[in-house]
């Protein structure tokens, strides 16, 4: 018997996520240097500072294993949120959180619905537990089609992921849908919020889901560490969910999932409102200035509550840029092969992308 007959037909037929590959590498291959990296939505002012001075301090205890309850960073988040410390599950990055959701919720026969194009994680966690996605096409201006998931919904559905800002579009739903949509849905079902973009929403009536943690048994809402806080590598996020469903996620999690240096950055960042404040107001000036720009260009671009916008560039540009040295993400696999999602970088990097796609407009390049 091959070793792939063994392997459980669902597994064998996920096709992976694909990250992009390292700058260094690309210019390897390329042959060129210099080249600026706006694929993965990280923090082009770095991590925060507060949390690199916790780091240093930290890298001498990195012999003992991590604090597995997350006693400090639970405490201080907990006051952070307004929720009871124990209602916090904590994970390698918000994907783990996903992942635990799905071990707990999932399997054949189950299904899961979620908007699509969104999060490339969701139909990954719910192929690898053997159940079904239901995908629900987002509505004309790509948001969420509240109404129709909801229709989606049947005895089946024991997941919905509702992305909010979604990923890659960057477009957001606001409170009175949001609310509309949460009171219709049954009681048994399991609703996760991904956060992973809140800390960037502008939109003045964006919804409070952390009302719905409290107000709703079977919710849970998903934030990161990764995008504000600048510390994507260290691989930290969480979800607030009410006590009864913190508790099985809690059960199926791993010991010491989170890592020290994790652990100790996090808990700092949340101190850290100046690096807070100078990043949002970055990524304002960024998002302006490459939609009015993007536009200048006859590019459509879709309106944005996170730290990326979503452009219709044409079929090729993403190739094109390489070439440049420019980076950002490709969305064919999204079903937007003309379109790229481009993360909001420095000036420097934002002038140097809207140059480059000002050549390729006009011929060059």
């Amino acid at each position: 018997m091959a070793l792939r007959d063994l392997i459980k037909p669902h597994v064998r037929a996920l096709e992976p996520y694909q990250p992009g590959k390292p700058i260094e590498e690309l210019e390897r291959e390329l042959g060129i240097s210099g080249s600026v990296k706006l694929a993965s939505n990280e923090s082009p002012l770095g991590p925060s500072p507060k949390a690199i001075a916790a780091l240093q301090k930290s890298f001498a205890n990195i012999h003992r294993y991590p604090d597995g309850a997350s006693f400090a960073l639970r405490r201080k988040l907990a006051e952070r949120l307004g929720v009871p410390g124990e209602q916090l599950v904590f994970g390698a990055g918000a994907d783990e959180v996903l992942e635990l959701l799905a071990k707990v919720l999932l399997g054949p026969g189950d299904e899961c619905v979620y908007a699509w194009p969104s999060f490339a994680m969701y139909p990954i966690v719910v192929q690898g537990m053997g159940a079904t996605s239901v995908r629900v096409p987002l509505d004309r201006d790509y948001v969420h089609d509240l109404p129709a998931m909801a229709a989606a919904v049947n005895e089946r559905t024991k997941l919905l992921f509702v992305c909010n800002p979604n990923n890659p579009t960057g477009t957001a739903v606001g409170a009175e849908a949001f609310d509309a949509f949460m009171g219709s849905l049954p009681e048994d079902l399991v609703v996760a919020v991904d956060e992973a973009y809140v800390d960037f929403a502008r939109r003045p009536d964006f919804p409070d889901a952390l009302a719905w943690v409290r107000r709703r048994p079977g919710t849970i809402v998903m934030r990161t560490f990764s995008k504000i806080f600048g510390l994507a590598g260290l691989r930290i996020g969480y979800g607030a969910a009410d006590p009864e469903l913190a508790d099985y996620l809690q059960r199926a999690r791993h010991p010491f999932n989170v890592n020290r240096l994790a652990e100790v950055a996090a808990a700092a960042a949340l101190d850290d409102r100046e690096f807070v404040e100078r990043v949002t107001g970055s990524n304002v000036r960024g998002l302006d200035y490459l939609s009015r720009e993007l536009r200048g260009l006859g590019i459509q671009v879709w309106p944005s509550e996170a730290n990326f916008v979503l452009a219709r560039t044409g079929a090729g540009t993403y190739e094109r840029l390489l070439q440049d040295g420019v980076i950002v993400r490709p969305m064919a696999g999204f079903g937007l092969p003309d379109c790229v999602r481009i993360s909001v970088g420095v000036p420097e990097e934002n002038e140097r992308l809207v140059k480059a796609l000002r050549r390729i407009r006009e011929g060059g390049a």
